[in-house]
């Protein structure tokens, strides 16, 4: 199984239409899961909005059915402008229930060199709502300070589903972030969710990102990635 990631700037109208174009696993041969959202950059305070971008999350047998959904669809081609990424998952907490999660064991065991991409899926508690921002913008303050973060975006679908996408220089540079003592605004959400749980449900997977293509803010976040680890501008 792998899944991708796409971003387009496609305009505040349009973009609230395409959340209401989620591809059908019924109705696409491969396609596992798909979910369409609205985005917002990953910051302290409060959620900071960008209607005019659509993002695609989708979960697929193999790379031949993305080729053929990218290929054939009206609405990747909609969003052809824009940025997508493919990823292998390595690693996976929790469980998304509508999209069951496949790890390769060699590729878990394996030692991962080079940029990681985080993917975190949540169905909100709405009465949890005020703690998980209030959670939530520290460790996104945190996150958006860090220099190992390469690209972030804030994903929702209201009024359940919220979400982030992270890419980050290295596994061990988004450790130190996460489970790092010196960093505790990460470790402090995750305890608080445990204690009282925000989400009906929710996961965090770890991927290897590959065949990445476009633009996201003006350049490809995965080739800066590796620039920035080799030390090159």
């Amino acid at each position: 199984m792998i899944v991708s990631i796409h971003f387009a700037e496609l305009g505040v109208r349009a973009a609230r239409a395409a959340l209401h174009e989620r591809p059908r696993p019924d109705a696409v041969p491969g396609l596992r899961y798909a979910e369409t959202a609205l985005t917002g950059g990953i910051a302290a305070g409060p959620p900071k909005l960008r209607p005019g971008r659509a993002a695609l999350i989708a979960a697929w047998e193999d790379d031949a059915a993305l080729d053929r959904f990218l290929a054939e669809d009206p609405l990747p081609r909609r969003m052809a402008e824009g940025w997508h990424v493919r990823l292998q998952p390595i690693r996976v907490s929790g469980a998304w229930r509508p999209m069951p999660v496949e790890v390769d064991p060699d590729a878990a065991m394996a030692d991962e060199d080079g940029p990681v991409a985080v993917l975190t899926l949540g169905r909100l508690r709405l009465r949890r709502a005020v703690p998980f921002l209030r959670a939530n913008s520290k460790a996104s303050g945190r996150a958006a300070a860090d220099p190992s973060l390469v690209a972030s975006v804030a994903l929702a679908r209201p009024p359940r589903f919220v979400g982030t996408f992270s890419i980050w220089r290295s596994v061990a540079a988004m450790s130190r972030y996460a489970y790092g003592s010196a960093q505790p605004e990460h470790t402090e959400a995750v305890r608080a969710h445990q204690a009282r749980a925000f989400h009906h449900e929710a996961a965090f997977l770890r991927c290897r990102p590959y065949g990445a293509q476009g633009l996201l803010d003006g350049r490809e976040p995965i080739a800066a990635a590796v620039a920035d680890s080799a030390g090159t501008p």
